[in-house]
């Protein structure tokens, strides 16, 4: 693989995790206003999420990795694929690129582009959903990596479709687009004051996937367990 300055991994990781939450909360706004069925407007955002990670994973993976998501630049930071400051370069790129992207929503839909979000995203039932979506999201991305590298932009967009419709908590399992939607008084948003919930349970999810991964994708090391599953030349 080409090896990218971190300048420009960086510009790919604010670039991406921007176009990422422009296409949330944008989506989310143009829903909102061609219909006043609550289904139909998660059922837009959740499309036009999936369609833009695999597009944003294919072009940019090659450059930065595609993170767009702090806790997976912590994942492979912990599985020493990311050095500790490119780690922090990564996580302040997406953070600011995600609320870029939330001003370049705003600005698009004529919007106040300084907004607070008021919307209620709290209790057990969303941070156990925001656990399970987090960990649902690394392992898929690690497993991806394990078995179909060619295939992670269209495995994490399919998981992030599906994942909509299956947590309580429409699956945010980011916490840099979490933020980002902190910033927003639209169909995306979240209170500033729920944020810790959501990231606790984001960062705990990512890391129980990542401990599972760990010891389910590992490679045999024993050659006798090699010689008992492997037929015979």
């Amino acid at each position: 693989m080409t090896s990218f300055p971190l300048s420009s991994r960086l510009a790919s990781e604010a670039l991406g995790t921007a176009l990422l939450v422009a296409t949330v909360v944008g989506s989310g706004t143009m829903a909102d206003r061609l219909t006043t069925d609550t289904a139909l407007a998660l059922l837009a955002n959740t499309l036009a999420t999936g369609a833009i990670l695999v597009v944003l994973i294919t072009i940019l993976g090659p450059i930065s990795g595609a993170h767009f998501n702090p806790v997976v630049s912590l994942v492979f930071a912990l599985r020493r694929e990311l050095t500790a400051m490119s780690t922090l370069a990564y996580i302040g790129a997406q953070i600011l690129g995600g609320v870029a992207g939330t001003l370049l929503a705003h600005a698009m839909f004529g919007l106040p582009l300084l907004q607070v979000s008021t919307t209620i995203r709290t209790g057990s039932a969303q941070w156990l959903a925001e656990v399970t979506a987090t960990f649902g999201l690394v392992f898929v991305i690690l497993a991806g990596l394990r078995f179909r590298a060619d295939a992670v932009a269209w495995l994490v967009g399919l998981y992030i479709t599906a994942a909509y419709w299956f947590t309580a908590s429409t699956s945010f399992a980011n916490p840099a687009v979490a933020i980002a939607r902190s910033l927003t008084n639209t169909f995306s948003g979240i209170r500033p004051v729920d944020l810790p919930g959501f990231i606790v349970a984001e960062i705990l999810g990512a890391l129980l996937a990542l401990l599972l991964a760990s010891w389910l994708l590992m490679e045999a090391r024993n050659p006798q367990s090699l010689t008992e599953t492997e037929p015979a030349p």
